[in-house]
């Protein structure tokens, strides 16, 4: 196989991954805070040997979250919480802290806050958020002071990554950040909403039709390069 040949099936191996972020994020059009997601392409360049010219080729990767800001849709629900901003929910998961947007809450068996897979909403100092199976009416105010019949029981904390490039996604709307966290101070909760995903199906399905036409492209000339080079042994076997 010529350097032609290796330099296409990086690329078609780019546009694969490309395509597989896209039909995940179609996918979850419809999830509660959702973040989509996109694959970066870099440049590999490789020097010969001798006096030939360099070789380059594609790299796809890394991935990159896209935080745009989600339409916010209006439930009631009393622990239905929306952020808006550049915040997140700092959760507690048996693999450690995680990130999310998702805000649709329960009040657990113990009274904890926790989402629907069980893991606990934490507070600003990073405790976990009770709420007394005998608490009034709940109310969470903008700035995430959570109360319950009028008295102040916590502070739902909100924080987002030094450095949003940091961020890797975990599963679902759990995403990890591998660098520092700071308070999320301009970010403010709207109880009774929850955030729509941030993906864009118009834009999504452009982008899917353009990467398969440029991956049955690459497809293609494979073909031909493959034919060309059985032409070749066959004129050389003669």
């Amino acid at each position: 196989m010529d350097n032609a040949a290796y330099v296409t099936l990086t690329r078609q191996s780019g546009l694969l991954r490309e395509m597989q972020a896209l039909a995940h994020n179609i996918a979850n059009l419809s999830t509660t805070g959702y973040r989509r997601e996109g694959v970066l392409f870099s440049e590999f360049v490789r020097r010969l040997e001798g006096d030939e010219a360099t070789l380059s080729m594609a790299a796809a990767n890394a991935r990159q979250t896209f935080l745009d800001q989600g339409a916010l849709t209006q439930t009631g629900g009393t622990l239905d919480l929306a952020i808006e901003g550049d915040g997140f929910f700092l959760l507690e998961t048996p693999a450690g802290e995680r990130l999310s947007r998702a805000g649709h809450f329960l009040r657990s068996a113990e009274g904890d806050m926790v989402n629907p897979d069980g893991h606990r909403l934490l507070d600003a100092g990073g405790a976990p958020i009770f709420v007394p199976a005998d608490a009034g009416p709940i109310g969470i105010a903008r700035d995430g002071t959570l109360s319950a019949g009028g008295e102040p029981l916590a502070q739902i904390g909100l924080v987002r990554p030094a450095n949003p490039a940091e961020l890797r996604r975990e599963g679902g709307t759990l995403l990890e950040a591998t660098g520092d966290l700071l308070p999320a101070e301009d970010s403010v909760l709207h109880q009774g909403f929850l955030e729509d995903s941030n993906v864009n199906p118009i834009t999504e399905m452009a982008r899917m039709i353009a990467v398969q036409r440029a991956y049955e492209a690459g497809q293609s000339f494979l073909e031909r390069e493959d034919e060309r080079i059985r032409g070749v042994i066959r004129t050389l076997g003669n």
